[in-house]
Parts: C-alpha cells; structure tokens; sequence
C-alpha cells in the first residue's frame, strides 16, 4: 500500500516533552542540525501549509496529533492499524518511523517524512519516498491529517507540495499511489492532482485481502497542469541528499 499507508515502524523510543520551544533540542542548537543534516534546512510553502522536517519536539507534538485520530474509528483506510493500540503506542509509532527513515537514508532508496503545519501548529504528516531513485525516478506518498482537519482541502494541498519537490526539483519521472477502491477522501486527491488508473494490487489486512486502485501521475500530466503556488527554500543545501 502506498499512497495513505504511514511509513513502517520498527524500534521503541520514548515520548519526548514538547514543552520547550520548536527548533531547539536540549544542549543542541536547531542551527547545529542544519549544518550536519542538511535536509532540516529544506521548506517547501503551499497557499496554506509549511512542509519540513520537524525537530524533536515538533515530532513529539505530532505525535499527540495522530495519536487523538487520524480517521473515524469506525473505518479503516489504511493498511496501518491507527485505531489500534493506545494513544501511546500510536504516538510511539510516530517518533519511531521519522528517526528510523532518517537513519536509513541513502541517495537511491529514502525517505522523506515532513511535517505538515498549518499557521505553525503541527497537523500531520506527508511521506515522500523512492526505491532505486536514480534509474526508476519514480517516488511515491504517504499521509494522514488530524482528524479535526479533515474535509478542508489540506490534503490535496500537501500532496500538491510533496509532487512539487518530486517533479520540479528531484526529476522524478512519475509519482505512485495505492489506495483502496472504498477510500473516497484520497482516490478524490489523486484524481483531483492528474493521477490516472494504473491496475490493481491486492494486499493483506489482518486476515482478509483488500483490492487497491494503482494510480500514476507521469511528469508529461504534471507539466501540463495549472496550480497553485508552492514555494520551495533550502533545496541547494540538501540537493547531494538525493543526488541532484
């Protein structure tokens, strides 16, 4: 599952205390970060939304985010289980997956887990991510949004944002997404965006197998679209990140 399926989590880490002020970690200045992580220096701006790497305890906050909801209890349009578990351990699941793509980064297989904020709160989160980047040239996205800011379009803004970085600064040659046929919020985002149908893939949650839509939005469609304005800063700082 690609497209609304959160980033695998594998480790344990402990909930941190958001209570200090973002951008600072306790005996390390945010400037620090940036000079031996270049990727924290990378912004990318849509009408609405700030999308970044989030520091420590813009994670930790995030983390509550998802852990009150990211969709209604009573569905299930991802292949993780959010409404499982404690509030705890969704949020653990959070921390988990940003430190764990960021300690496996390569130039040809990443990820990139922004944070998504809006007016400087933190509301959720949009993956982008590739296997054999520099031959396939192909990424595909991950999101969820906290269940309060759902219905609003911030969304399909974020994705915009996330296919702008792929499309108008890494080369990509196609953005990817699977999504199962009931989930009408995300299938809408995709069609909204240019995706066209790609087939099928089938894939297992719990003891049942679920049919998913393959959808793919080539660079030719992307090109050939009029949008809003994202605004991207930071890139040529983290460019040899990806190997551009």
């Amino acid at each position: 599952m690609l497209d609304q399926d959160a980033v695998s989590h594998e480790g344990t880490i402990s909930l941190l205390d958001a209570t200090q002020p973002p951008g600072r970690r306790p005996g390390w200045h945010h400037r620090g970060v940036d000079d031996l992580w270049p990727l924290f220096q990378l912004c990318i701006k849509t009408p609405r939304l700030e999308l970044r790497l989030p520091v420590e305890q813009e994670i930790a906050a995030l983390a509550r985010v998802a852990a009150q909801g990211v969709h209604e209890p009573s569905a299930r349009p991802f292949l993780t289980p959010w409404t499982e578990g404690t509030a705890e351990q969704r949020s653990q699941a959070v921390l988990r997956g940003h430190r764990g793509a960021l300690s496996a980064w390569s130039v040809d297989q990443w990820s990139l887990g922004l944070g998504v904020f809006l007016e400087g709160e933190p509301i959720g989160s949009i993956d982008i991510r590739a296997i054999d980047f520099l031959v396939v040239r192909e990424v595909a996205t991950s999101s969820w949004l906290g269940l309060t800011h759902h219905g609003s379009g911030l969304g399909t803004e974020a994705r915009l944002g996330a296919l702008t970085l792929a499309f108008d600064f890494l080369e990509a040659e196609a953005a990817l997404s699977e999504v199962f046929q009931d989930n009408i919020a995300s299938q809408g985002v995709s069609l909204k965006l240019g995706y066209e149908h790609d087939g099928i893939s089938r894939d297992r949650r719990g003891s049942e197998a679920l049919v998913s839509d393959r959808l793919r939005l080539t660079k030719q469609r992307w090109k050939s679209q009029r949008r809003s304005t994202v605004v991207i800063t930071g890139f040529d700082a983290c460019k040899q990140q990806f190997a551009v």
